[in-house]
């Protein structure tokens, strides 16, 4: 189990401070902008498309971006944040900020790709200073329901992006997508500065003086530690097509529903709905997957992200809004309790868990950047989304056998 500091938690282990709760809602409205840039593009592919003159499998390049920086930058910044505590979490969110900026200033295929490649500098202290918040100011099942709470975050920035990006934005700004991008930069900012007034508090600040005068061990002999444990090893290779599935149809949903005929602003309202389940998956569902129940939890959902993307693929309703929910419901806790494993498992230490949240966004950014791009090359390649969305189904069985390995694991006599 891990462990959190002497100080902010009483003799049974559960944190004392009731200024957790105010950290909770900072690290939730950081996480909400977060999920916001990142959904904030994919209602607008077909627009910047033909603005651009860029094809789908050149958008695709685009969209899978910011994940390639995120693998390389994740497990640093972890150790960043396991070394100087998680308030560090606000130059994460201004260079979020930046990029998205940046995109609402882009003029060209080049510039759009680098803009998003920004992203994937400061996200990972974003990614990986939620789980350090969590795992210092929550235990036992207070712990599971903050990680929902804070992916609840992330959910609901995506259905913001997704529902009125083309409903209302758009209008509101003329049809303009670089000022709607402008737009939701600025709301970024404003998100940043209230984690900054929040994580102000003297509570957060005696959290912050007891990080650094705890003993640090080198930043490779902590990864080298992780590495060798077998767990962690196989919740990194899950975390890699778990990434791939949700970035992929994350990414290309508003664009495969509008293959189906739909227009852009209705296809953005189906689009957000398993965004919606995703909502209420993250919310609860972390919380019920305590240690004897976890890998149930884990599996059912794996199973209902195999059967979603064969729904979606029907194209028909009642079945299309079926496998939307399922899609959902998947998407919103499989990260969150894989995260709880690593926290949660005989390995952990808090003092290290922005390392082992690096490694896991480091690892599971490679499916991020896979994810988007072979969901456009299949797509132009095959000319519809048939073929991307088998191979979504085909992820999810991976995932099945690799959790019956884990299951395995840690089943198995030290």
């Amino acid at each position: 189990m891990a462990r959190a500091p002497a100080a902010a938690a009483t003799d049974d282990g559960t944190p004392a401070q009731p200024y957790r709760w105010a950290m909770l809602a900072g690290v939730w409205l950081i996480y909400y902008s977060f999920g916001m840039t990142m959904a904030s593009m994919a209602p607008l592919v077909q627009v910047i498309e033909g603005d651009l003159a860029i094809s789908h499998s050149t958008m695709g390049t685009v969209l899978g971006a910011w994940p390639l920086v995120y693998i390389a930058s994740s497990a640093p910044c972890g150790a960043l944040l396991d070394r100087f505590g998680p308030r560090r979490m606000i130059l994460g969110i201004s260079i979020v900020a930046l990029s998205g900026a940046l995109r609402g200033l882009s003029t060209s295929y080049v510039e759009l790709f680098l803009s998003v490649v920004v992203f994937g500098i400061g996200g990972p202290l974003v990614s990986s200073g939620a789980p350090k918040v969590i795992s210092l100011w929550f235990s036992g099942k207070d712990r599971g329901l903050a990680v929902g709470i804070y992916y609840t975050g992330n959910a609901l920035g995506g259905i913001t992006a997704l529902s009125l990006t083309n409903s209302a934005m758009m209008p509101a700004f003329g049809g303009d997508w670089r000022n709607v991008l402008l737009a939701y930069a600025g709301f970024v900012v404003f998100a940043g500065l209230a984690w900054l007034l929040v994580s102000a508090h003297p509570a957060s600040r005696d959290m912050e003086r007891r990080l650094a005068a705890e003993h640090k061990p080198p930043f490779l002999r902590v990864l080298s530690e992780l590495l060798r444990n077998p767990v962690v090893r196989i919740v990194l290779v899950m975390a890699v097509f778990i990434l791939f599935f949700n970035h992929g149809l994350n990414n290309w949903l508003p664009t495969v529903l509008i293959s189906y005929g739909m227009d852009a602003a209705t296809a953005g309202y189906w689009a957000s709905l398993p965004t919606i389940a995703g909502l209420f998956s993250a919310l609860i569902l972390p919380r019920l997957a305590t240690q004897p129940r976890r890998f149930v939890v884990l599996g059912t959902l794996i199973g209902c992200g195999a059967v979603a993307t064969l729904l979606v693929l029907t194209a028909t309703m009642p079945w299309l809004g079926v496998g939307l929910i399922l899609t959902g419901i998947t998407r919103g806790a499989m990260t969150g309790i894989a995260i709880l494993i690593l926290m949660d498992g005989d390995h952990a230490d808090s003092r290290h868990i922005g390392a082992a949240s690096g490694l896991y966004f480091s690892a599971g950014e490679i499916g991020g950047a896979l994810g988007p791009m072979s969901m456009g090359v299949l797509a132009e390649a095959t000319g519809s989304f048939a073929a991307p969305l088998l191979m979504m189904t085909g992820v999810c069985v991976v995932l099945a056998l690799l959790l019956a390995r884990l299951r395995y694991l840690v089943g198995k006599p030290a």
